[in-house]
């Protein structure tokens, strides 16, 4: 289970988003990304920007929010009251083509 809501409230459009926008005002630390970003460089001496990582970490967030409305509107259209994996699944296809 990684979703759950009130499947009595009708969250469709704009009220989902902002239910979940509203519900995901914490990011990610610059720490963990900034981590995440030099698993993948390929040079150990890479650095990166303040900047850079705050940029990182608010990208990381939006993509995450976007997978959770996303997840939840499958859900939905399957008639599920929760979001597992199987919905995202479904979803991260697009997802990846979008961002």
């Amino acid at each position: 289970m990684l979703i759950g809501w009130d499947a009595r409230a009708d969250l469709r459009g704009s009220s989902l988003e902002a239910a979940i926008m509203e519900r995901s005002s914490a990011g990610f630390r610059k720490e963990l990304v900034s981590r995440l970003l030099h698993l993948h460089f390929r040079d150990d001496k890479t650095k990166v920007s303040g900047d850079a990582l705050q940029l990182m970490a608010e990208l990381l967030r939006i993509f995450v929010v976007e997978a959770a409305i996303r997840g939840v509107r499958q859900a939905q259209a399957e008639d599920m009251t929760l979001v597992d994996v199987d919905q995202l699944e479904k979803v991260l296809p697009q997802l990846l083509l979008d961002f």
